[in-house]
């Protein structure tokens, strides 16, 4: 007697699939950072840029948390890496670049604007290029320098001098200087340490816990200045290890120096 059933077709296949959702949590904090990068360009318009800047650090704190917490939650998804790479060319790609030239780079005319959009540009690439090659990049070092670090740079000066009551016209030739280099470094091969092989599961030494206690104490004698020395350090510290490499006749590139395409994963730091 047959029921009316395709014997071909088994009871998982008869039902219908219930359509994927999205996770909330990691997803609110990219949101969260992609409003950061909003709210800069939003304050750069009103004249405000020591809050424009804070909102580029804002993005920052939230840009490192939202990966960590998709992965401490188990709620990783494609969907979040890519929300999380588009997060990060508004606040680190478009945000800084529109943020300088409003504040002095506008002085320059066409210099300025062309400085501004080869940074917004070189942030592009940058994110692209680290998305279709995850799977050969050394995942201690990043190849060029990481679009925060290059968007803390530049909301850095712009705080530093702020505090400092310095006219931007006065150091509108800095501020073309380091978009431009901040710009260019994110396309070059130069590897830049990532700190992604420090676990916090870990246990460390007691003098760990003392050196976070002094760090601390050290940010807040100048946050400004303190903060922007550090990331200047770091935005040197690239070079420095390339051409450490170079002296003792080690790759000096993270990535394989194949011409063929790797697989794109749609992964993102």
């Amino acid at each position: 007697m047959h029921d009316g059933t395709d014997p071909h077709i088994t009871p998982n296949e008869d039902r219908p699939k219930r359509p994927k959702g999205i996770y909330m949590v990691p997803n609110m904090i990219t949101l969260a950072a992609l409003f950061g990068g909003f709210y800069s360009v939003v304050m750069a318009m009103n004249g405000r840029y020591d809050l424009a800047t804070v909102g580029i650090f804002v993005a920052m704190v939230l840009d490192s948390l939202d990966g960590r917490v998709a992965r401490l939650t188990n709620t990783q998804s494609a969907f979040g890496e890519q929300m999380d790479s588009l997060s990060d060319m508004v606040s680190f790609g478009a945000a800084p670049a529109l943020i300088a030239y409003e504040w002095t780079l506008r002085d320059l005319g066409r210099w300025g604007w062309i400085a501004a959009f080869v940074y917004c540009a070189c942030a592009a690439l940058r994110l692209a290029r680290f998305n279709v090659n995850t799977a050969v990049v050394d995942k201690r070092y990043f190849q060029g320098l990481p679009s925060p670090a290059a968007a803390a740079l530049v909301a850095g000066f712009i705080w530093l001098m702020t505090e400092l009551a310095i006219p931007p016209q006065d150091v509108t030739w800095a501020m073309f200087a380091i978009t431009l280099y901040t710009g260019l470094t994110m396309v070059t091969n130069v590897p830049f340490y990532s700190f992604k092989d420090l676990s916090l599961k870990k246990s460390v030494p007691f003098a760990a816990i003392v050196l976070v206690a002094l760090a601390i104490a050290v940010i807040n004698i100048h946050p400004p200045t303190v903060l922007f020395a550090l990331f200047v350090v770091y935005g040197l510290s690239g070079y420095a290890i390339y051409f450490w490499r170079k002296a003792k006749g080690r790759p000096t590139s993270v990535i394989s120096t194949s011409t063929d395409e790797p697989d794109e994963r749609g992964l993102h730091d």
